[in-house]
């Protein structure tokens, strides 16, 4: 018998707190370089002053979160909220040896219960696409902020935007049953490529002052760490614990040729095709 679908809310809970969210914090210190782009043009854009109370939405491992905390001193603070246990132990254990005021709660950001109004800035690299109802996170979200606090938030634009994205789920589809697709309408990586769907989505919520901005953000890493990305990351890195060992070594070698279109030397560059999301409490 074929074992029914969790539910979405349970699936991002089992896919976080598992191989998938482990992953993120073993190859951690690689991920917070690549997305540094990400992460300094989303800070920058909060425009946090010193003094603001930071909510940083699907905060992983902490790298945000950390550099908000900076930015809000001493008299201000910053809240890491994830629901994936690992990450947030290592975003802990980061804030703990930075001496970061940064604090964390392993939780789920469209039910959790925030003080209401208590935050002027409210940051997401990343985070935001992810939510088993995105309309209940925005309304959450919202009783979260202060009146006249902003959300700034960094998500994905569509696949066919990012191939670099896509390239070893494409190269290894054919050789491999059983692939997780990535879900289009969500919740997943892709699911606010629809500018005007998101939009929608935080009008219900109770933001106002909505906007979407294209941007196209030039990332890169070594060359040498393209081999733990592939086998690590994405839909392919979770399922290849399952393929047999003596068919990964072939596998692994006809996935990586996938990002030869991206090699710069000793480079792996591409863009990354996103959206500025902001919005405003009245």
């Amino acid at each position: 018998m074929t074992p029914s679908p969790l539910p979405a809310a349970d699936e991002q809970a089992a896919l976080w707190n598992g191989p998938g969210g482990q992953a993120w914090v073993d190859v951690q210190p690689m991920l917070d370089e690549l997305f540094a782009p990400v992460a300094e043009l989303m800070i920058e854009t909060a425009a946090i002053a010193s003094g603001d109370h930071v909510l940083d939405v699907g905060c992983g491992t902490g790298a945000t979160s950390l550099l908000a905390a900076d930015a809000a001193g001493p008299m201000g603070s910053c809240l890491g909220i994830d629901i994936s246990g690992p990450m947030v132990d290592r975003a802990r254990q980061r804030a703990a040896a930075a001496a970061s005021p940064a604090r964390f709660v392993c939780a789920d950001a469209q039910t959790h219960t925030f003080d209401p109004g208590a935050r002027t800035r409210l940051l997401s690299r990343f985070g935001l696409m992810f939510f088993a109802d995105p309309a209940a996170a925005f309304r959450n979200l919202h009783r979260a902020a202060a009146a006249g606090g902003t959300l700034t938030a960094i998500v994905w634009r569509s696949a066919t935007e990012n191939p670099f994205m896509t390239a070893a789920e494409r190269a290894a589809s054919a050789a491999l049953r059983g692939l997780p697709l990535r879900r289009s309408d969500g919740p997943g990586q892709f699911a606010f490529a629809d500018a005007g769907r998101v939009g929608r989505l935080m009008h219900e919520g109770g933001w106002t002052d909505v906007s979407l901005e294209p941007v196209d953000l030039p990332l890169q890493m070594p060359l040498t760490v393209l081999p733990v990305y592939v086998e690590r990351l994405g839909p392919l890195g979770r399922i290849l614990p399952s393929v047999a060992a003596e068919a990964r070594p072939a596998l692994l070698t006809a996935v990586q040729s996938a990002f030869t279109p991206f090699i710069r030397q000793e480079r792996v560059c591409f863009d990354a095709a996103c959206w500025l999301l902001r919005g405003r409490k009245a």
